[in-house]
């Protein structure tokens, strides 16, 4: 299906500090890679039933003409990309300060980094709106400034910022799964001055001694075996995106809200979309593929063959010689939803991004192929299962990227007990497993949810098993991480060739 997300864009930012980041890839810097090429076909007809005579007619690609302006295309979600934008920014912003600082190219201050991952948290396009956002991609991007991408900003909509839609007051019941239960902003505005406090004492030569007995390499990595870059990311990827499409756009808990909203005329003054079309725009947006995602390969995706051109996970699909950011790039889950699909081939059928971009696609065009007025009730019944199926289907992919991470740290410890073992690598591999693990509890419909969820990050813990460790403390780590493992695995009744054995070999 639909494996080319693997957008690895070569990306080079300059900000007012003068701090220059490079990323490798918009689904994060130092993200995994997969293997595999198989191809999505989305379109054609669905049999399921909308409530017409007709079979319900799917298009191939992400796109849907106006019922309300001739001519014109009602799908809008720019807000989504640049958001998409700005977490990759931030993630490219800190993956460059290691080489500012030993470079000797900016001596940073107390404050001034924090300030500088802010710039992205509380965007401001009235005084900022005319800076490069400074994401390369090949041909070049056709919006260059943050204003040409809109006035998004990533505090308004991490789970508890934004003032309806959530099933829960973020802000008051905190982040379960991460001690003391901050709130989500609290959390991500700590690991800013975290990362601050760090850069501060390297600029003045202290870096910090993993437990390997070696200086850490990166500014963004503690003692204690985080990754704050990795943290920061993938938690922004839950709390945000994930928090938005399903519990926010595609949710139906609130009248007039998501996939209630009214299919009655223009959403908005002007617009050529309805509330209802835009609502689901909104979630798949956050979602992160481009509109050709089912053109993509897996091994695209991944970046390990294919189209040459596909491998960055952007493509110029209209042949005008610039890339739309808000229509020809893929990012976050979206990429990670495919390299968990290639990573799968040659042990199991699974199509985990295959199954999110079909549900996105057929519940899009059951909403197109309604004339406008009030939903029938039997295309309302249709488009909740769609839904049901496209958050469903994305949740697994967030659920399969843990049991991958669950099998890095499994590797760690066994390094750790055998020799091998990294500070740097054991830091990246638990937050990374950490960041996406938190993510599920922002979906109310998560399987993983409740006293299961708790139980799912006691048995992760609050950080990695270091070198050094005894050997009770070594079997502990490597029991709490299978059962971990095997909680999720059968929570989302995944292949069992999928898990890998003991030692975190063999499986995602």
């Amino acid at each position: 299906m639909i494996r080319g997300n693997v957008r690895v864009f070569a990306v080079t930012r300059a900000l007012t500090s003068g701090a220059v980041a490079a990323c490798l890839t918009l689904s994060g810097c130092g993200a995994e890679t997969g293997s595999t090429a198989s191809q999505h076909d989305a379109g054609g007809q669905d049999t399921s039933g909308d409530g017409s005579a007709s079979a319900l007619k799917v298009p191939t690609t992400y796109a849907f003409a106006s019922q309300l302006k001739p001519g014109a295309s009602s799908v809008a979600y720019s807000g989504q990309v640049m958001r998409h934008v700005l977490v990759d920014r931030l993630t490219a912003t800190i993956g460059g300060l290691t080489a500012d600082i030993d470079g000797g190219k900016v001596a940073y201050k107390a404050g001034e980094v924090q300030a500088l991952l802010t710039f992205y948290h509380d965007h401001d396009t009235t005084t900022s709106g005319d800076l490069a956002h400074g994401l390369a991609t090949t041909p070049a991007p056709s919006q260059k400034t943050w204003k040409a991408l809109g006035s998004a900003k990533l505090a308004d909509k991490a789970a508890g910022k934004d003032p309806v839609g959530q099933h829960k007051d973020w802000d008051k019941a905190g982040v379960v799964g991460w001690p003391g239960n901050p709130s989500p902003d609290a959390l991500l505005r700590g690991w800013y001055a975290e990362l601050d406090a760090l850069v501060v004492a390297r600029v003045a030569g202290t870096i910090p001694t993993g437990a390997d007995g070696k200086p850490l390499a990166k500014v963004q990595l503690n003692a204690k075996g985080h990754d704050v870059q990795q943290l920061i990311q993938k938690f922004l990827g839950g709390a945000l995106a994930f928090s938005q499409g399903a519990d926010d756009y595609l949710d139906d808990d609130l009248d007039g809200k998501g996939i209630l909203s009214p299919h009655s005329g223009p959403g908005g003054d002007g617009a050529a979309y309805t509330a209802l079309e835009h609502q689901w725009d909104e979630g798949f947006g956050y979602f992160g593929a481009a509109r050709d995602y089912g053109d993509y390969s897996d091994e695209e995706l991944a970046g390990k063959g294919g189209d040459p051109q596909r491998q960055k996970g952007h493509f110029d699909s209209d042949g005008d010689g610039a890339l739309d950011l808000t229509s020809e790039a893929n990012f976050g889950h979206a990429v990670n939803c495919s390299k968990r699909d290639a990573g799968a081939k040659g042990k199991a059928d699974i199509d985990l991004s295959g199954d999110t971009w079909r549900a996105f696609l057929r519940g899009r065009a059951r909403i197109a192929a309604t004339p406008i007025g009030a939903m029938p009730a039997a295309s309302a019944a249709a488009l909740r299962q769609d839904r049901d199926e496209a958050i469903g289907a994305w949740e697994r992919c967030i659920a399969a990227t843990i049991v991958h991470y669950l099998n890095k740290a499994l590797a760690d410890v066994e390094k750790a007990k055998s020799g091998g073992w990294s500070h740097a690598d054991a830091s990246k591999n638990w937050s990374e497993l950490k960041g996406f693990s938190l993510s599920l509890q922002f979906s109310r419909l998560a399987k993983l949810s409740g006293a299961a969820f708790v139980e799912l990050h006691q048995r992760i813990g609050d950080a990695p098993l270091l070198a050094g460790a005894k050997p009770e403390e070594i079997a502990k780590a490597n029991a709490d991480l299978l059962a971990a493992r095997a909680q999720v695995m059968a929570a989302y009744a995944f292949p069992a060739a999928l898990a890998g054995d003991d030692k975190g070999a063999g499986g995602w």
